[in-house]
C-alpha cells in the first residue's frame, strides 16, 4: 500500500494512521467467498466521502466534509452523539456500524462528473468503500449514482436538487434525502404570487446542466400555473464567473422578474452582476423589478452579502430550526467548528446516520439488505419533522422551507429568514409525475 493510500484512510481523533496493519481492501469477484462488493471482514468499515473541494460549489463541499467527519465521530462513540440522541430509530449504539469502527476516505469531485466518477471508482476499488456519499451537483450525483449501481455499493446522495436524481436517472442502490426541483416550485410559487402578484413576466438565466433544466421547468411550470408569463430562458455555462453579458439583455426585455437558476459561486456572481446593472432599482410595467433565486443557502447568502436582502428562495433545512434534532446537530457542529452548519452539511450528516441505521436494522452491509431497510422507512428527529423515504423512487418527503434574505442581519451567519414552512402534502407528487417521467429503479445490485 502506498503512502498516498495510507494517507487517504483515516479514523477521527486517532494518533496513528488507521490503514496501517489492515488487510488490503478488495473488490470481491464472483469466484470469491464474498457475498457482495467490499464485504467488511475485519474490525472496520470504510465509507467514501466524495465532495467538491474545488470548483464553483467548493464552499458547500467543504461544509459537507465537516459534517461527514462529525457523523463518523458520533457513530464511533465520540463527541456528544448529536442527532443519534434525537433520531426516532434507536438502532445506532455509538460503537461503529455493526460493531465495526467507521473509517473514511475523501475525494474531490471538482464539480465535474468525470472527476467525481474517477474519485468514487478509486474509493471502491482501492479503498474498499462499501458506501459512497457526497456531491453538490446533480450532474455529479447522477454520474456517481450510476457508477455505484454498477459496482454494487450504496450511494447516499448529498446535495443534489435536480428531479433527475430520483426521476429518470434513479437507481435501486441510490437514495436522496435532499428535496428536489419540483418541491421548490410547489413551495415557492404560492409565496411569489402572494408577494409579487399573478401578472408577472419572468426571464430565466439557467445553469446549463441537469439541475438547471429541471429547476427551470419546475419553477416556470408552477409560476405559469399561477398566472406568470415566461418571456425568455437563457442557458449559462457552469464555468462562467462573469454574467454581465447575460444580464444586459434583460434590460431590453419586457421582464419584471429575473429568476437566477444558479447555485454556489455562480449564484453569488450572477446576483452581484444583476445588482450592478441596477435591476433591483428598475420599475417595469409599473412594477418594481424583482429577483428570485429558487435554491440557495446561508453559505451563498454570505457570499452575496447585502445583495441577498429580500431575495426569495427555498431550502432543505435551516440551522435556526428549533426542533430537538436541529438543535442537537447545530450544537455538535458549532462546538467542533465554531459556526453553524449549512443545509449541505445537514443533509450529508443525516444521510450518513440513515445509512448506518439501515445497516444496523438490516443486520448486514449487503446493499440489498440496506435497500430493503430504507425503502418505505419513516423517521423523525433529524431536523425536518416526520420524513418518508418513498420506496418507489428513493426520494425523501418532508416539509420544505421558503426563505428570503434578511434586510438587517445581525451577523454573518444569520442572513436568511424563514418565510414559510411548506407542509409535505403540498410538495408531494405521484411517482409517475411528468417531471419525473422515464427511468426505472431496477433491481438492487450487491455487486459480487
Amino acid at each position: 500500500m502506498s503512502k498516498l493510500d495510507l494517507g487517504r484512510r483515516r479514523v477521527l481523533k486517532t494518533g496513528a494512521i488507521a490503514g496501517a496493519g489492515l488487510a488490503m481492501p478488495t473488490i470481491f469477484t464472483a469466484q470469491s467467498a464474498a457475498a457482495y462488493t467490499n464485504e467488511p471482514t475485519g474490525s472496520s468499515v470504510v465509507l467514501g466521502f466524495n465532495v467538491p473541494q474545488t470548483g464553483p460549489y467548493a464552499d458547500e463541499g467543504l461544509d459537507e466534509l465537516r459534517a461527514y467527519e462529525l457523523a463518523v465521530e458520533h457513530l464511533n462513540g465520540e463527541g456528544d452523539g448529536g442527532m443519534m440522541n434525537t433520531f426516532s430509530s434507536k438502532a445506532l449504539k455509538g460503537n461503529g456500524i455493526l460493531g465495526k469502527k467507521v473509517e473514511y476516505v475523501t475525494g474531490d469531485t471538482q464539480t465535474k462528473s468525470d472527476a467525481a466518477r474517477a474519485s468514487a471508482k478509486s474509493m471502491i476499488e482501492k479503498d474498499g468503500a462499501v458506501m459512497i456519499t457526497g456531491g453538490s451537483s446533480s450532474g455529479v450525483a447522477v454520474a456517481v449514482q450510476a457508477l455505484c449501481q454498477d459496482a454494487g455499493v450504496i450511494f447516499m446522495a448529498g446535495l443534489t436538487h435536480a428531479n433527475d436524481t430520483t426521476g429518470k436517472d434513479k437507481r435501486a442502490n441510490g437514495f436522496r434525502h435532499f428535496f428536489n426541483s419540483y418541491m421548490s416550485g410547489a413551495a415557492l410559487a404560492p409565496v411569489l404570487a402572494n408577494q409579487y402578484g399573478t401578472d408577472r413576466n419572468a426571464y430565466y438565466l439557467t445553469a446549463d446542466y441537469n439541475w438547471g433544466y429541471t429547476t427551470e421547468e419546475a419553477i416556470s411550470s408552477a409560476t405559469e400555473a399561477m398566472g406568470w408569463n415566461t418571456v425568455q430562458k437563457v442557458l449559462t455555462p457552469l464555468a462562467a464567473t462573469d454574467f454581465s453579458s447575460y444580464i444586459a439583455p434583460v434590460l431590453n426585455s419586457d421582464a419584471d422578474v429575473l429568476v437566477l437558476v444558479h447555485y454556489g459561486g455562480n449564484m453569488v456572481n450572477s446576483l452581484t452582476n444583476a445588482v450592478q446593472f441596477g435591476l433591483r432599482d428598475r420599475v417595469v410595467n409599473g412594477k418594481n423589478f424583482e429577483i428570485v433565486v429558487p435554491l440557495y443557502s446561508e453559505l451563498m447568502a454570505r457570499g452575496a452579502g447585502k445583495n441577498i436582502a429580500g431575495i426569495f428562495g427555498s431550502q432543505n433545512w435551516d440551522w435556526k430550526f428549533q426542533d430537538e434534532g436541529s438543535k442537537a446537530f447545530v450544537q455538535s457542529f458549532g462546538t467542533k467548528y465554531g459556526f453553524p452548519p449549512s443545509q449541505a452539511a445537514h443533509t450529508c450528516y443525516v444521510q450518513t446516520l440513515l445509512y448506518a441505521d439501515a445497516v444496523e436494522r438490516a443486520g448486514t452491509f449487503n446493499p440489498c439488505g440496506v435497500v430493503e431497510a430504507l425503502e418505505g422507512f419513516e423517521f423523525d428527529g433529524m431536523g425536518n419533522g416526520p420524513t418518508l423515504y418513498r420506496a418507489e423512487d428513493h426520494q425523501c418527503f418532508k416539509d420544505v422551507v421558503v426563505v428570503k434574505g434578511k434586510e438587517n442581519p445581525e451577523n454573518e451567519f444569520d442572513l436568511v429568514e424563514q418565510v414559510e414552512i411548506t407542509p409535505v402534502e403540498q410538495v408531494t407528487y405521484a411517482p409517475d409525475h411528468p417531471q419525473f417521467a422515464g427511468g426505472s429503479l431496477g433491481a438492487c445490485n450487491p455487486g459480487a
